[in-house]
């Protein structure tokens, strides 16, 4: 898989919906009817962290729900890249990259949206021919704004901003003419996930699928 490949099916993931969940799932018998209710809220798109020891079986699990398309976030290693891709992942997300975590991913075909924060960081992916990032850690690193006034040097790479994206600022990044979509956890409550509240996770599913409209 080449980089400009990897890039566009990265950004056809980033366009099913204007929210892609973030997910930290410490509970793999939770993950299928978390993806469902997700799914069935209008977003498809589902970012599993690489931050448990369930994580892999959590994307296993959300790998065989039907409508999901399931990928690995926090990938920091190509060892993160072979398990995600053997797991079920149909995308991967790095929170900056290395050359040994694109070059794993390009040759076993996960394809990467990785991270850029700066003008730098940017540049150096798109020379090797991503044009579809991630912008991480969003809010920290100036947040909309700071994301926006690369649209005019760099206007052929695409973001999908993370990190303190939330209800009360959302709507500045999709209002963003090189934002895809962002990534969130407010869709997933930890504590609606834990008390299996499928309904209102549905519901908050609903009404991110909605925005940016």
């Amino acid at each position: 898989m080449t980089p400009a490949e990897a890039s566009d099916q990265a950004r056809a993931v980033c366009t099913l919906a204007p929210v892609i969940p973030v997910l930290t799932v410490p509970d793999a018998s939770k993950a299928k009817g978390l993806a469902r209710a997700l799914v069935a809220g209008g977003l498809p798109a589902l970012e599993v962290t690489l931050r448990t020891p369930a994580a892999l079986d959590a994307i296993r699990e959300m790998a065989e729900v039907d409508g999901g398309v399931v990928g690995a976030g926090t990938i920091m290693t190509p060892q993160d890249v072979v398990a995600a891709k053997e797991a079920g992942a149909l995308f991967g997300v790095s929170p900056g990259s290395t050359p040994r975590i694109l070059d794993k991913a390009e040759e076993v075909g996960l394809p990467m949206l990785p991270g850029a924060v700066t003008a730098t960081e940017i540049m150096a992916l798109l020379d090797r021919g991503y044009t579809m990032l991630k912008f991480f850690p969003a809010e920290a690193s100036g947040g909309a704004p700071a994301l926006g006034a690369f649209a005019g040097p760099i206007p052929q790479v695409t973001f999908c901003p993370t990190g303190g994206v939330s209800l009360k600022n959302v709507d500045d990044y999709l209002s963003l003419k090189n934002t895809v979509c962002v990534g969130g956890s407010w869709v997933a409550p930890t504590d609606l996930v834990a008390a299996e509240n499928w309904s209102r996770i549905e519901e908050l599913a609903s009404e991110a699928a909605a925005l940016g409209g």
